[in-house]
């Protein structure tokens, strides 16, 4: 029975059939069958099905809710094992934030697998907030000013904003205060909380917000990043996703003695009683690239000093 309740896990966790025959290198036919199985000896439907979509029913979700914890405890035991080893091993699956995982995280992925050659790696790169609660991950990385309370959070190193457009783009629109900012083009970031009303803090004026009114609204920082080099407004953007193009000139920070509320990357996972090594490792990893003065905003401050 154990073994078919895993299989029904991994079934919700893929969110199909024949995802998870894949997933688990079996058939499809006894992926089916084992979770057939499970609801017969249950006697309840645990999994709505059709040609095209799978759904938990709600027996199916708060049993899935219930035994997920206690597959993750089976896991957690076994990859503890590997301590003895001093070896991580195992699928570790992480969750990343689309911009930031493209540009930093996945170009190290190699040299974490190098370093920890029995370590197999399922990753998820998504600008959505995903609710971590979901134990389809291992570990996630967030950008944001304080941690989901029902996890652990590691602070990995900090994630500064800067307001940038394109050098024409400056040169043909001046602004000189932040309250002009409501007569720019504006490039916003859709999954901001403050998308439409930006906040900054100056040396002299303290603090001031100015509410907007974007002239495009995009769900990806790499995209809004593309609209500013085109000269399509001014963003706000995380330093770690502008940093190379102001250094190489293809963007010009704006009004830069007025500084944006400074967010954190994060290291999440869920309160076990015990940190899988896998989990560990990737998160000591991920502090030696990051940490308090990451790579890229050393990278603005030789350039500003040149």
């Amino acid at each position: 029975m154990l073994d078919d309740i895993h299989v029904f896990a991994q079934v919700v966790d893929a969110g199909s059939f024949t995802e998870a025959a894949t997933r688990m290198n079996i058939s499809k036919s006894l992926v089916s069958k084992q979770v057939s199985r499970l609801e017969a000896r249950l006697q309840l439907r645990l999994l709505n099905r059709s040609t095209r979509s799978l759904s938990l029913t709600d027996a199916g979700r708060r049993f899935y809710s219930r035994c997920r914890g206690g597959l993750q405890e089976i896991d957690a035991a076994i990859e503890d094992l590997a301590l003895m080893r001093d070896e991580p091993a195992g699928l570790l699956r992480i969750n990343l934030p689309m911009s930031f995982g493209v540009m930093h995280v996945s170009p190290l992925l190699p040299a974490l697998q190098q370093r920890f050659p029995e370590l197999d790696l399922e990753v998820n790169l998504d600008d959505r907030k995903v609710e971590l609660i979901e134990p389809a991950f291992d570990v996630s990385i967030r950008i944001s000013d304080l941690a989901d309370s029902s996890m652990v959070a590691r602070r990995l190193g900090p994630c500064r904003h800067l307001l940038v457009a394109s050098p024409e783009y400056v040169k043909a629109n001046p602004l000189s205060d932040v309250a002009g900012l409501a007569e720019h083009r504006i490039l916003s970031y859709r999954h901001q909380q403050s998308s439409t009303e930006w906040h900054f803090t100056h040396p002299e004026h303290g603090h001031q917000s100015v509410r907007l009114r974007p002239v495009a609204e995009l769900n990806n920082s790499l995209a809004i990043k593309q609209m500013a080099v085109q000269g399509g407004g001014i963003a706000r953007m995380p330093s770690f996703a502008v940093a190379e193009d102001i250094c190489e000139g293809r963007l010009q920070q704006v009004l830069a003695g007025y500084q944006c509320p400074e967010l954190s990357i994060f290291a999440v996972y869920p309160v076990r009683r015990y940190l899988p090594p896998k989990v560990r490792v990737f998160i000591d990893f991920m502090l030696e690239h990051i940490g308090e003065n990451p790579a890229w905003d050393s990278a603005l401050t030789l350039s500003n000093q040149h």
